[in-house]
């Protein structure tokens, strides 16, 4: 019994990182309507951030956070200009084979560059750590569950409580209208296109400390991405981070029962599921069926 709560514990503290990720996939199409395909380079991308600032320059791993931040922040309005920009008000389809382009590139000049070796970057976090009878939690899964607490909250104070974030939430709501009293339309999508791609090169420098890696590993995690964004609803932010602890827990409880091997293959079966119950997201549907009860 004790095992299945350990394996549950640690399952909701990855699981908030699994949001985080999702959290960039979600403002995006929140915003313009728009699925990142480089998603998973750019989780990469903050992976290899971590290693080498932690292995060239002597950083400590979790100070290479603001460097792959603003790094992350940069990479995505550069992006925006170069694959979306020209794609938005048009069919979905033309932005999703856009980014999947760029995605294709970023991930053959990666393996060109360092092929498919296994990467990894030692992480201990003293005097940080959860003890539950014989089982120990690493401080590494609290420190990342704990930042990104923490990186959520900013981005909630930011979307909600300041004038560039309503005016971010102004266009995702009617781009017309902002346009007509004055928003600066194109800039602010610009800059929403980096915020998600900054989350998703944060959330990869913080998988890179619970996990080795590979060039080729953000496949996987694009595809938990998926997963949880469904479950929060496309657009809702807090609900992909409450979505990511769901698949957590969902992996924690699932674990001790069946291979490793077959996680992957549950969560698609959970995703097919509540893409056939819930097409908006379960949060979504909680959410309007509470509102039209009153």
């Amino acid at each position: 019994m004790i095992g299945l709560l350990a394996s549950v514990i640690d399952g909701v503290l990855i699981g908030a990182v699994y949001g985080l990720a999702a959290m960039g996939i979600t403002l995006i199409w929140g915003v313009m309507d728009v699925i990142n395909l480089t998603h998973g380079a750019m989780i990469v991308a903050g992976m290899f951030g971590l290693y080498y600032l932690t292995g060239t320059l002597g950083l400590p791993a979790y100070a290479a956070l603001p460097p792959v931040l603003v790094a992350g922040f940069g990479v995505g309005v550069a992006l925006y200009w170069i694959a979306v920009h020209r794609m938005i008000g048009r069919p979905p389809l033309m932005s999703l084979l856009s980014t999947f382009s760029v995605n294709l590139i970023l991930i053959g000049l990666g393996t060109a560059a360092w092929g498919t070796v296994l990467f990894n970057v030692p992480v201990s976090v003293q005097g940080l750590r959860l003890s539950i009878g014989r089982y120990t939690f690493p401080g590494t899964h609290i420190m990342a569950a704990l930042l990104t607490a923490v990186i959520a909250g900013v981005l909630y104070f930011f979307l909600y409580r300041t004038r560039t974030g309503k005016a971010i939430r102004a266009v995702a709501g009617n781009r017309e209208a902002a346009e007509l009293v004055g928003i600066p339309t194109t800039r602010v999508l610009a800059l929403a296109f980096g915020l998600g791609v900054a989350l998703a090169g944060v959330s990869g420098m913080l998988i890179g400390t619970l996990f080795p890696f590979t060039v080729l590993a953000g496949d996987a995690y694009q595809l938990k991405s998926f997963v949880v964004t469904v479950l929060g609803g496309l657009g809702n932010p807090t609900g992909a981070l409450i979505a990511g602890v769901a698949l957590g827990l969902v992996e924690g409880l699932a674990t001790p029962f069946m291979p490793v091997s077959w996680t992957l293959v549950m969560e698609f079966v959970l995703f097919v599921l509540v893409l056939i119950a819930f097409p908006g997201g379960v949060l979504k549907f909680k959410r309007a069926r509470r509102a039209s009860a009153r």
